[in-house]
Parts: structure tokens; C-alpha cells; sequence
């Protein structure tokens, strides 16, 4: 430093404090390392700011669009939830409706039946003699007619059983058994306690029925030894012997004789013309037939297993 306190002159460079540095030594300057990189990090925190604005921005618009929808979704909710308790409510009544359109005719059936048999209570209660026993039958007759009526209307048919029909399962209901000594009306129906009902083919419910039982009695038969049509049972080996003696005759037939010959060849050699020859030829025909039987047995039964060989 000088003594009057001025900066020193630089005579090699040539510059100081009033004199200007030169185009050449500001291009130089401008090119030195470090000074043109200063501004760069504030270049990149604004840059980032502004970038994450923008995207707070975009993330705040989205979630209001989607909060926006979320209402709307639960306006139309709300709204569906209405229609359909609307439409649950007029189902139930229609239901309702329906129910009590199918009543009807029942409790028109019971308000007839209930005004006929209060009429007939009173009508008899006044009667100083006693009912007629058949009126009474029709007025119950008629009663029944009316419930069935009644029950035709919603679509429940009555059906009936006739006594002598074979026992079905799936349709009677047995309530009693009846000994019977028919074997034709085993297992079929005696009595009808009450009648059946059914809907569209299906049996709702069984007629009640008694059914009938062959007696064991009847089972063994008047002669007690199971015959069942009560016929003795000697007629049958009566007649397997009847076959035998017939089987007998046949084959002393087939055998050629010896011994059927024989008997008029002997009434002939000991005279066949008299009491004693005719008795022989007539009546004791069998008598020479059954000694001969007896000793060409064998023989015959041989002549025919030969026959029955040669054929």
C-alpha cells in the first residue's frame, strides 16, 4: 500500500481502481470454473417446488372428484333402497290381497254352514216329538256336501272309497281289521270310516278304511287239513291207483299176451262150456290175468324195454 492510503497499481496486469478491466479480461472471468454454477441449486429447489404444487394440486383435484362420486353413488343407493322397500311393501299387500281373495269362498261356506245348522238346532229344539231319524242323515249329508264344495273352490277334491275295492296303500288309511271267510274280500275294503282328499293328483289325506283278514278258520277248511274248498283228500290217491291199475293193463297189452293168452288156452284144455268153464272165462278172467301178470312181469317189462330199444 502506498503512504496516501491508495491500492496499489498492478503494472503487469494493468489494472486499479479507476481503470476498467479490458473485453479480453472479462471473456476470461466469464470462463473460470465455478463462478457460472453458483445460481444452479435455487434453479432446482424453485423447479421442485413448483412440481410438487402441481402435483398436490392434481392429488387434491382427484380426491374431490372421487368424493364427489362417492356421493353420488350413495344418492343412487339410497334411492335403489327406497324403490325396493316400495316394492317389498306392495308384494306384501298384494299377498295379503291375494290371501284373502282365496278365503273368501271358504268363509262364505262356513257362513252358510254355520246359519244352516243354527236353522236346524232351533227347528229341532222346538219339535215335541222326536226327529226323523232320516231327515237328520240328510241334513248331515248335506252339511258334508257343503265343506267339500268349500274346499273344491281352493282347489282340494274329495275322493271316495266303495267297499270291496282292493286295499291301496298310498290312498287308505287302515283304522280296523275285519275277519272275513271269503278269501275274495281278503285284502280288501269292508268299511268306510271317512272319505279322502287329494290336490292335483296329490293325496293330502288317506281315506280311512277297515280292511278285511281271511279267518284262519277259513285258511283250514270244513275238513281242518288246509284243503281250503273243504273236498277230502282220498279222492286223490284214488285216483293215482286208478292210474296205476290202467298203467298195469297197458303194459301187459304191450308184452304180447303170455299171460292174457294163457287163460283162454287153459279154459279150452279144461273145457270152457259150462258153469265152471264160463265162470272161469267170465268171471275169473281177472283171476288168470293176475297170476299171469305176476310171473311174466319181468317178461313183459323186458318185451317193452326191447321195443322201446328197437324204436
Amino acid at each position: 500500500m502506498s503512504r496516501d492510503g491508495d491500492p496499489p497499481v498492478n503494472n503487469a496486469s494493468g489494472t486499479g481502481p479507476g481503470r476498467s478491466a479490458a473485453p479480453g479480461e472479462a471473456a476470461a472471468e466469464a470462463e473460470r470454473p465455478g463462478q457460472s454454477e453458483a445460481p444452479e441449486p435455487f434453479e432446482a429447489q424453485e423447479r421442485s417446488e413448483a412440481s410438487g404444487a402441481a402435483l398436490h394440486a392434481e392429488v387434491r383435484d382427484a380426491l374431490a372428484g372421487l368424493a364427489a362420486r362417492l356421493d353420488r353413488e350413495h344418492e343412487r343407493a339410497a334411492h335403489r333402497e327406497a324403490v325396493i322397500d316400495r316394492l317389498h311393501e306392495e308384494n306384501q299387500r298384494l299377498r295379503r290381497g291375494e290371501l284373502q281373495a282365496m278365503l273368501e269362498p271358504v268363509r262364505a261356506a262356513l257362513y252358510r254352514l254355520h246359519d244352516q245348522a243354527r236353522r236346524e238346532s232351533r227347528r229341532l229344539a222346538g219339535l215335541a216329538d222326536p226327529p226323523d231319524p232320516k231327515q237328520t242323515a240328510l241334513l248331515l249329508e248335506a252339511m258334508a256336501d257343503d265343506v267339500a264344495d268349500a274346499l273344491a273352490r281352493l282347489g282340494v277334491e274329495r275322493f271316495t272309497v266303495e267297499p270291496g275295492a282292493p286295499y291301496d296303500a298310498s290312498r287308505h288309511r287302515p283304522v280296523a281289521v275285519t275277519p272275513v271267510d271269503d278269501p275274495l274280500r281278503d285284502g280288501t275294503v269292508t268299511a268306510v270310516q271317512s272319505d279322502g282328499f287329494a290336490q292335483s293328483g296329490k293325496v293330502l289325506r288317506k281315506a280311512e278304511v277297515s280292511v278285511g283278514k281271511l279267518d284262519a278258520a277259513a285258511k283250514r277248511g270244513p275238513s281242518g287239513d288246509g284243503g281250503g274248498e273243504g273236498e277230502p283228500r282220498e279222492d286223490e290217491p284214488r285216483e293215482e291207483k286208478d292210474r296205476d291199475v290202467r298203467a298195469r293193463d297197458v303194459e301187459d297189452r304191450d308184452a304180447g299176451g303170455d299171460g292174457v293168452q294163457g287163460g283162454p288156452d287153459d279154459d279150452a284144455a279144461n273145457g270152457s262150456g259150462g258153469a265152471n268153464g264160463s265162470g272161469r272165462t267170465a268171471g275169473g278172467a281177472e283171476r288168470v290175468r293176475r297170476p299171469a301178470r305176476g310171473g311174466t312181469m319181468n317178461s313183459g317189462r323186458t318185451t317193452n324195454s326191447g321195443l322201446g330199444t328197437d324204436r
